[in-house]
Parts: structure tokens; sequence; C-alpha cells
């Protein structure tokens, strides 16, 4: 039971790492220092000071940098491989009673997709908003990622299966939007025969 828990975690901490790349790390060190959190040992370095520090100051220029205009689009292209190696680490780190070949794998496959697959979605989210707002809407969807991310870092460690069915929810969702955007782009362009 205490590896499938991990493994909730670690997925609901990936989810995270999708909205915001150093929030999962930063909730993780610090859960990690009240006790909240027991890393997997190659990883307890995450729950140190100099990590705790390194964690916040990047998490306050990560957050900050989603607000500037047009830096925000340009992290956008930086953050899907990010996001995808946050993912891993913190599933990895996650999950500590399991072979590493296991563990590596479910880290890399899981951790690092979930992440991924909801970055992208953020970052269809972005350009969205940019085409329709001129940018002037990127700030709203900031504050909705920042606080998702703090929201499902929380949520992983407190209530791991609730974190889990959270972000299945935000994948089937993201799928969902994605694929009518598809489909409508297609129905809008001529066929030729």
């Amino acid at each position: 039971m205490d590896t499938l828990l991990s493994v909730f975690v670690g997925v609901g901490l990936s989810a995270a790492c999708g909205f915001r790349v150093f929030v999962p790390l930063l909730v993780m060190s610090i859960a990690s220092l009240t006790g909240q959190m027991t890393l997997s040992p190659e990883f307890e370095w995450i729950g140190t000071y100099p990590a705790l520090a390194a964690f916040a100051i990047a998490t306050i220029f990560e957050i900050a940098a989603y607000y500037i205009p047009w830096v925000d689009n340009l992290l956008d292209t930086i953050a899907i491989p990010a996001a995808a190696v946050a993912g891993t680490i913190v599933m990895a780190s996650a999950v500590s009673e399991m072979s590493p070949f296991l563990k590596w794998a479910l880290a890399v496959i899981v951790g690092g997709g979930v992440a991924g697959t909801i970055q992208g979605f953020t970052t269809i989210t972005r350009i969205a908003s940019t085409a329709t707002t001129g940018g002037l809407g990127n700030p709203v969807v900031s504050t909705v990622e920042a606080g998702g991310s703090l929201l499902m870092s929380i949520l992983a460690i407190a209530v791991p299966v609730l974190a889990v069915i959270a972000a299945a929810a935000i994948i089937i969702f993201a799928f969902r939007k994605i694929y009518s955007w598809i489909a409508g782009k297609n129905r809008l362009q001529p066929h030729h025969e």
C-alpha cells in the first residue's frame, strides 16, 4: 500500500510540474524538512536547506517571469522538456520501495509524461490567450497555472488519491480540448480532391 501511495504522490507532483516546474520541488523540500514526506534515499538532497533556498529563488523567478508579456511565451518553448524532466525527478524521488529499473521506467513514462502533457496543454492555452487578447489575458492564465501547481503539490502530499483523480481529470480535459481544437481546424480547411 505504501508503494501505491508513493506512486500517487509522484503522479500528483508530476502533474503540478506541468503547471510550474519549481513549485512542486519547493513544496517537496518543505514537506521533507517538516517530516511530511519521505524522499527516496538518492533524492534526500531535495529536503535540505540549500535546496530549499534554491527552489524558493527559482520559484519566485519562474512565477514572476510568466507575468512579463511575451517572456511567458518564450518560457513555454523550454517549459515542456523542463516540465518532463522535473516530472521524472519528482516521481523518482517520491517512490522508494521499488526496483531501480521499474522506478525509473515509471518516473520517465508516467512522471515525465503527465508533466509534459499538462505543460503542453498550458502552452496551447497561453498561445490561444495571446492570440485572442494580445497577451492581456496571459496574467490570468499565469495565475491559474501557479495556483494549480501549488494546489496540486499540496494535494499530492496531503491526499494523494485526490491528486491522481485531479491529474486524470486535467489530462482528459486537455485531450478533449486539443482534439476539438484540431477537429475544428480540419473542418475549416478546404478539402482538395
